[in-house]
C-alpha cells in the first residue's frame, strides 16, 4: 500500500455545522482524534467531515455526522442519546465502524486473490466455448 502525501485528519477535514460554533471545534476535533488513523488512508483535499446538532441539549437532540471521500459514496452515522458528549461518541465510533467497512468492501485485506484479479489472455485459435 502506497502512502497518501497529505492524509485527511479530523483537524484538517472538520466543519461544523448546524447548532455548533467555532468554539466547540477544537473540543470536538480532540474527540474525534482517534479517527485520524483510519482517515490518514484518503487525500486531505478530497475528504470533508461536518456534524450538525438539531435541538441542541434538548430532548430528543439528534446530531449527526457525515463524511464525504472522493470516489466513495457519503456516510451519514446520527445519534439520538440525550448527553451531547455520548452522541458525539456514538457518531464518531459508528463512522469508524462504516469507515472500515467500506474498505472491506472496497478492498479486501487477506485476500489477494481478490485484489489483483489477472484474467487469462484469450487465445484467438480457441474456439468459444
Amino acid at each position: 500500500m502506497t502512502a497518501v502525501a497529505n492524509p485527511a485528519t479530523v483537524e484538517e477535514c472538520l466543519r461544523m455545522g448546524a447548532g455548533f460554533t467555532q468554539g466547540d471545534r477544537n473540543w470536538i476535533a480532540e474527540q474525534f482524534g482517534p479517527l485520524d488513523a483510519r482517515l490518514a488512508a484518503f487525500h486531505a483535499d478530497a475528504t470533508e467531515l461536518e456534524i450538525m446538532v438539531k435541538d441542541r441539549e434538548a430532548r430528543g437532540q439528534k446530531v449527526t455526522l457525515e463524511c464525504w471521500i472522493s470516489g466513495r459514496e457519503k456516510i451519514v452515522t446520527t445519534s439520538s442519546e440525550e448527553d451531547l458528549h455520548a452522541a458525539i461518541m456514538d457518531v464518531r465510533d459508528d463512522l469508524r465502524r462504516k469507515l472500515n467497512d467500506s474498505k472491506t468492501k472496497q478492498e479486501p485485506r487477506h485476500n489477494r486473490h481478490l485484489r489483483e484479479v489477472q484474467l487469462p489472455e484469450a487465445d484467438p485459435s480457441e474456439p468459444l466455448i
